[in-house]
């Protein structure tokens, strides 16, 4: 299960912190780095932050956005320490090491950390099922880079071992085993992927377009709530061909009244 946790860091500006994100990392069990768009790329100072886990830094992945990063993972859970204009589905430090080990277990899951001085942008984070708060003392609130991969490890891996010696009964593992085999049988995905869903926000927002619900000129904050709705409601992939059908009868309503 932990080598489907994906640690992302977005446009760090230290080199230094990487390095210790690294170490904090290898300590729980976790090896997948993915920097995006990182202002200075590890170097001599980040190995030697890295300690032991100088590999971790040499298999680390660098692409340009938070949208390669994410893009084959089911889960997303993004780090956000400020309260939002817009609420969204939150989780508490444990809440998220168990989220991610559940759903660890069947495919990709990543835990978003933003830049050191302003975290992620309202962007990014609409591209996260979750947002999860570490519950610092709110006199001194300040945990730097490496602190905060590591406290959040420290509860994926927590999880990850009371998980691995629970002991399952066989009538559950028959009833995992029946819904895998049945929804292979229909030919669907387990879960969906992140590329997925944004086609389906920009098929959805065209659609709009067409209507004239969403003016172009004037999205307004329409598409943040689409996205808070459907991020948490998290369809499958069934469901989610019923709703681009709805919008391609839409688009084709929209076209024959022209």
């Amino acid at each position: 299960m932990l080598d489907n946790v994906r640690i992302v860091l977005v446009n760090t500006s230290d080199c230094r912190n990487i390095g210790s994100a690294a170490r904090a990392m290898k300590t729980m069990g976790l090896k997948n780095l993915v920097l995006v768009d990182p202002k200075e790329m590890p170097n001599g100072q980040a190995q030697a932050l890295a300690a032991g886990a100088t590999d971790v830094l040499a298999n680390a992945k660098v692409v340009s956005t938070m949208k390669e990063a994410i893009q084959d993972c089911g889960l997303v859970v993004g780090t956000s320490a400020r309260s939002r204009t817009l609420p969204w589905p939150m989780l508490d430090p444990r809440g998220c090491g168990k989220q991610m080990t559940i759903e660890g277990k069947d495919y990709p899951v990543a835990l978003v950390f933003g830049r050191e001085s302003s975290g992620l942008t309202n962007d990014e984070l609409q591209l996260c099922h979750y947002h999860v708060a570490i519950p610092a003392n709110p006199e001194y609130s300040s945990l730097n880079l490496a602190m905060a991969v590591q406290t959040l490890s420290y509860e994926i891996r927590m999880n990850f071992l009371e998980d691995e010696q629970a002991q399952f009964s066989k009538a559950d593992t028959d009833k995992k085993t029946e819904a895998c085999e049945d929804e292979l049988a229909d030919g669907e995905s387990k879960y969906q992927l992140v590329e997925e869903t944004e086609r389906f926000y920009d098929h959805f927002e065209t659609a709009m377009q067409g209507t004239g619900f969403i003016q172009p000129k004037h999205p307004g904050i329409i598409m943040t709530k689409v996205r808070r709705l459907f991020n948490r409601a998290r369809p499958d992939g069934k469901e989610l061909k019923m709703l681009r059908g709805i919008l391609a009868s839409i688009d084709k309503a929209v076209k024959n009244s022209k």
